[in-house]
């Protein structure tokens, strides 16, 4: 049977609860345990909770596939919930799990996800399990290198990525659980105890948790990352033994919950975000997240699409953790809402090289222990934290690795010399910055038939590969989007990869702004047109506007009208656009036989202008388009700089909902002639949570009740 460890402790503690109502008896005293199920008041209820969890492991286990170790992980569970429920486990061989193993034992990418699953496995249904295959998992994780401070074999590349805000949280939730599930072995890798790892880890764990709770995401709203994220919080939930560990992973669990829940619509996690593909966003089904949505907050009729997934397994199993029931309120919510958020730090790449850059919250420039704090964030070539790339890189021995080894060159140009270092990458900074992550504040503007969200003044005109500035959602897939391209789209039958830069990057951030129904999205870059390290952009803009997915889509100039059931949506393009066709036979459709790319040719500088309204506030779609025609646009170009690059625009629309919107390429944005300040005030800013940015307490709540996460006290309370 599958391992419960102190499980009525960690219920009372961890997962649901110190309740804000009385649960006493008669004389004052508290109930004890066995009758504290009633204490979980404020959570998603028990028996339906139950029912989802049932009714994915039905879907997950209709066919066992003994290479996705997720699957298997789903049989188990179900064999540990339903007495008449029988599988093969025998089938379950070292050499059905021969391509994890091996991914695992030789340094690649991504190794660290597969160890997570593999952990959970261990931890929790070993005894279903083969001995042999046992064995080659323990063999396997026993050698595993956990963190790249840790010595890599001669002559072995380290191709793993460590340093991403998921990453980082999986591999220390990695070795803390192997650590504590084998405190005396000697790890392989490093000579060191499981004792030694486990402590180490926790410290990084904790690190990770206090810069969330203190600043929140860095991949804001992503819909591949967050479930790389829920799945390590959700695995410390169910087998960490250190109840601060626990209960801290869960109240953090809560806010990614609370995150996905407010940028959710009709199953589609259709936001702004920090890092998202082509192969993720352009329809609900295809998305990391789509079936840990499905599951927690059943707002899409769409059927489950993967009887493996990673994040809808373990919740489907999950046990000492359950959703706090304000959250999936949030998520089934229609009526009109609007989310500002702020998360992340600032960090300005293309500001004046000096010598002593003042550093943000206190996270020091030059500190080794802030390391992976920046890196996080792909702050590795920006110039204020060079200088400290250069030394934990060598230090590491990490050149060889595929990060940094593009930039061997450029470290042999400066030969060490760190104020070199610093103007090199500050010559490049508009493209080298591609990855960089900085303080990111939203507005999303959700109603029961359309979504409308963006990120503010992100870094406008530089590089930024995986960036979603702005989505208008009307379903799972009727939904629009703009990019300046990288790259022509790639040939060949195949998904999109990616890799691709045409839907998935953006050759130029745009200056964006959103008030309510109108975003304003102007793309001016500011890169050379050929900017290097495999970098460069077309010379066109272009919006996703998928026409077989809507009901009705129409074509008047410079705008584009689309309809989705009650939903409607308007883009305007200042350079008026035109549908490219796509031959199936040569690139990649998704199956879609009608336009969905619509271009605006002639440069790379534009302006797109898109606004949402829907039937019960704007009447007939015809009438929505003839209110839309009538707003008032007016757009001032501005003249190229010296170098050649765009000068970008000056903006005016008279929004149909927000009145007179003016946008410039510097950032002054006004709302019926007041400053509207792209930067938000605070971390939330909505119907159900107003909290200030830095604070460590979060109140989630509405009229039926809600949630208070205390990170200084260390509480979870659910009322």
């Amino acid at each position: 049977m599958r391992r419960r460890r102190v499980l009525i402790p960690v219920l009372l503690v961890v997962a649901l609860v110190a309740v804000s109502c009385s649960s006493g008896d008669d004389d004052g005293e508290a109930e004890g345990p066995e009758e504290q199920g009633a204490s979980t008041v404020g959570l998603v209820d028990e028996e339906w909770f139950t029912g989802r969890q049932d009714e994915y492991l039905a879907y997950a286990t209709e066919e066992l596939d003994p290479r996705s170790i997720m699957n298997v992980l789903a049989h188990a569970e179900r064999a540990d919930r339903d007495p008449d429920f029988t599988w093969d486990s025998e089938a379950v061989t070292p050499g059905t799990f021969a391509e994890q193993l091996q991914d695992v034992e030789t340094w690649v990418d991504t190794g660290d996800f597969d160890v997570l699953y593999f952990v959970n496995l261990l931890l929790g249904y070993r005894d279903q399990l083969p001995e042999d295959t046992v064995a080659a998992i323990e063999e396997a994780l026993l050698g595993f290198e956990y963190w790249y401070t840790e010595p890599t074999p001669e002559g072995v590349v380290d191709e793993k990525y460590y340093w991403s805000e998921n990453h980082r949280i999986i591999f220390a939730t990695d070795e803390y659980l192997m650590g504590q599930e084998y405190p005396e072995a000697t790890f392989r890798n490093d000579g060191r105890t499981g004792a030694e790892h486990r402590d180490a880890a926790r410290e990084r764990i904790v690190e990770w948790m206090d810069e969330k709770a203190e600043l929140g995401f860095s991949e804001w709203h992503s819909n591949v990352y967050y479930q790389k994220d829920i799945t390590p919080l959700l695995t410390l939930v169910e087998f960490a033994d250190d109840e601060e560990i626990a209960t801290r992973a869960a109240m953090l669990l809560d806010l990614f919950l609370f995150d996905l829940a407010l940028h959710t619509h009709r199953g589609n996690m259709g936001a702004t975000q920090g890092r998202t593909y082509a192969k993720d966003k352009t329809k609900a089904v295809d998305q990391d997240v789509f079936n840990l949505t499905k599951l927690l907050f059943d707002t899409t009729e769409l059927d489950y699409t993967s009887p493996g997934d990673n994040g809808a397994t373990l919740l489907s199993r999950a046990e000492r953790y359950r959703m706090p029931d304000v959250v999936r309120r949030v998520a089934q919510s229609d009526e009109p809402m609007v989310d500002k958020e702020r998360m992340g730090v600032p960090l300005d790449p293309l500001a004046p090289v000096t010598d002593d850059p003042e550093a943000p919250y206190g996270y020091a420039f030059d500190d080794p222990a802030n390391v992976d704090f920046w890196w996080e964030r792909g702050a590795q070539p920006t110039w204020q934290v060079v200088p400290l790339t250069l030394e934990v890189v060598t230090e590491n021995d990490l050149w060889d690795a595929p990060t940094f080894a593009p930039f061997a060159d450029a470290r042999d140009a400066v030969d060490g010399d760190p104020q070199a270092a610093r103007e090199l990458v500050a010559s490049l900074a508009p493209v080298l910055s591609f990855g960089l992550l900085t303080e990111a504040n939203t507005v999303t503007y959700r109603t029961g038939e359309v979504m409308l969200s963006t990120v503010q003044d992100q870094r406008p005109g530089t590089y930024a590969d995986q960036v979603q500035s702005w989505q208008a959602t009307l379903d799972e897939e009727a939904i629009v989007f703009t990019t300046l391209p990288k790259n022509e789209p790639f040939e060949g039958e195949r998904s999109w990869p990616d890799d691709d830069g045409y839907w998935t990057g953006s050759a130029a951030m745009p200056q964006s702004a959103q008030s309510g129904q109108t975003s304003i999205n102007l793309y001016a870059p500011i890169a050379a047109e050929e900017g290097g390290f495999g970098f460069d952009r077309l010379d066109m803009t272009h919006a996703w506007f998928p026409t077989e997915r809507f009901d009705e889509v129409v074509r008047d100039g410079s705008w584009t009208f689309g309809r989705k059931g009650d939903g409607y949506v308007a883009l305007w393009s200042w350079r008026e656009p035109e549908w490219r066709e796509h031959d199936p036979a040569e690139v990649f459709t998704d199956g879609m036989t009608e336009p969905f790319d619509l271009v605006a040719p002639g440069g790379a500088d534009n302006v797109w202008i898109s606004h949402v309204g829907e039937a019960g506030t704007d009447g007939t779609f015809e009438e929505f388009q003839e209110t839309v025609r009538g707003a008032d646009v007016e757009v001032t170009p501005l003249p190229a700089g010296d170098d050649g690059r765009p000068g970008g625009f000056d903006v005016r629309f008279a929004s149909p909902t927000e009145g007179e919107m003016t946008l410039d390429q510097g950032g002054a944005f006004t709302v019926e002639g007041e400053d509207a300040d792209l930067r938000n005030d605070k971390r939330y800013d909505n119907p159900w949570a107003q909290v200030d940015f830095q604070a460590t307490t979060y109140e989630i709540a509405d009229d039926e009740g809600g949630l208070v996460l205390d990170f200084d006290a260390g509480t979870r309370t659910a009322s």
